[in-house]
């Protein structure tokens, strides 16, 4: 069976796109439903992951806050930024999950890079970076869970989201450094630009998570 793409184009509450995601994974593990990459925007929302500490939670707005079952730490998500959830059957596709976390972020890193952004790495933080200097900042996170070697959750990009609005966490737990968004950087800040470029990566990314390159050659 083929990966079903899937976009929602009005904001997705997110107690919804859970549940959905949930009830989408049992159903691929039990072989009733096909893999799926599931792209959607939020209302403002903060979510914590299993890491969470609650003195990095500030929210002066009063956004909801949802356990999210992911690994990691707070994440806020909102109108202007892509997040993509991924249910992708693991156990079919080498039962590695160090892989599929790293193919995952080249696949960010080569659609950011379609866009205009030089994006990377850094070792010992979680996400995707940008800039050097004064001018380095977070432009996407990554949280996901498998379960019985099925994926839930995913990542995020941000697009032209309400940058303020990360005022309310440490987001991911890093203090050190801002968060950026396409839009702030002058790149195409237009949702179908960016899903355009996450398709244009996205059978390199499958193949990659499938063993058909080596780890350190995934990309970037």
């Amino acid at each position: 069976m083929g990966i079903e793409w899937q976009t929602s184009d009005a904001p997705v509450p997110y107690e919804d796109a859970l549940a959905d995601m949930t009830a989408r994974a049992e159903a691929i593990r039990e072989g009733l439903a096909t893999e799926r990459i599931w792209l959607l925007e939020h209302p403002p929302l903060f979510t914590a992951g299993t890491s969470a500490d609650p003195a990095e939670l500030f929210n002066p707005e009063g956004f909801p806050v949802y356990d999210a079952g992911r690994g990691g730490r707070y994440t806020y998500h909102g109108p202007g930024q892509r997040v993509g959830y991924l249910n992708l059957d693991l156990g079919a596709r080498g039962r590695d999950i160090r892989r599929f976390v790293h193919c995952l972020e080249g696949w960010m890193i080569d659609a950011l890079g379609d866009l205009g952004v030089e994006a990377r790495r850094e070792p010992g933080r979680i996400g995707i970076w940008t800039g050097h200097g004064a001018q380095e900042a977070k432009i996407g996170a990554i949280g996901v869970r498998v379960k019985r070697w099925v994926t839930l959750h995913g990542f995020s990009i941000n697009v032209a989201p309400d940058l303020s609005h990360f005022g309310g966490i440490v987001p991911c737990g890093i203090a050190d450094y801002g968060v950026t968004s396409l839009e702030k950087l002058g790149a195409p800040s237009d949702m179908a630009s960016v899903d355009a470029a996450l398709a244009a990566y996205a059978d390199n990314f499958l193949a990659q998570l499938s063993g058909k390159c080596q780890q350190d050659a995934c990309t970037s």
